[in-house]
């Protein structure tokens, strides 16, 4: 078989685990990401200092260590407590936690940035500081936030690659299978890079368009 016919066997092999495995992987992973982000980040404004040290603390272990170690020490190390996780699930939940972790300081940042006096006019009108936050800081600030929250999300397409290494059968665990059988390591791996580029590309146009409805609408 000549490359050209292994790139082109190899193609729906490889887009198909990407389509059914890292767009759910990824979204599944991003949406629970950018709960726990919001909620970090509100625990941050609100000052409560016990559970303000919580989040810092968070953040600063996840930030502080690699992606990959903290796939290891759930998936493989978990099972010395007696705690199996299969490895999807045990994907989506390192995912979620290590992108909440950077996100939450995204969105820590970009609540501070909405000027003080639209919390106080929350308060004039008789709402509390939640209802606040909902109404009325939380759409500025997802606003502000929304073209680092995607560069975040294109991070984490490429970053689910290393979900291979905990069984996922994802697209590069997928790639180094049809490698394992052919040999044609170069090609291959080439291949898998642009399928992640065009996933990448997509996403860029969307968030590109979501930049511009925003400023459109007068944001």
């Amino acid at each position: 078989m000549n490359i050209w016919n292994l790139l082109v066997d190899s193609f729906p092999k490889i887009l198909v685990p990407g389509l059914v495995m890292t767009l759910p992987l990824t979204v599944i992973a991003f949406s629970i990401a950018m709960v726990i982000a919001v909620a970090t980040a509100l625990v941050q404004i609100a000052r409560i200092p016990v559970l303000k040290t919580l989040a810092r603390f968070y953040i600063w272990v996840i930030r502080g260590t690699p992606l990959l170690v903290q796939l290891y020490v759930l998936f493989y190390g978990l099972p010395n407590l007696g705690i199996m996780i299969d490895p999807f699930p045990s994907a989506v939940i390192v995912f979620s936690i290590n992108e909440g972790a950077y996100c939450a300081e995204t969105m820590r940042a970009a609540i501070e940035s909405v000027p003080k006096g639209q919390l106080e006019a929350g308060y004039c009108v008789g709402m509390s500081w939640l209802q606040t936050m909902r109404r009325i800081i939380l759409p500025q600030a997802f606003r502000t936030a929304f073209p680092p929250l995607s560069n975040s999300l294109i991070g984490m397409v490429k970053d689910t690659s290393l979900a291979a290494n905990i069984t996922v059968m994802e697209m590069f665990m997928a790639t180094q299978r049809i490698v394992g059988r052919t040999y044609e390591a170069l090609p291959l791996y080439i291949e898998v890079g642009a399928i992640y580029l065009i996933f990448s590309t997509v996403l860029t146009w969307v968030q590109r368009k979501g930049e511009k409805r925003l400023s459109r609408a007068g944001y």
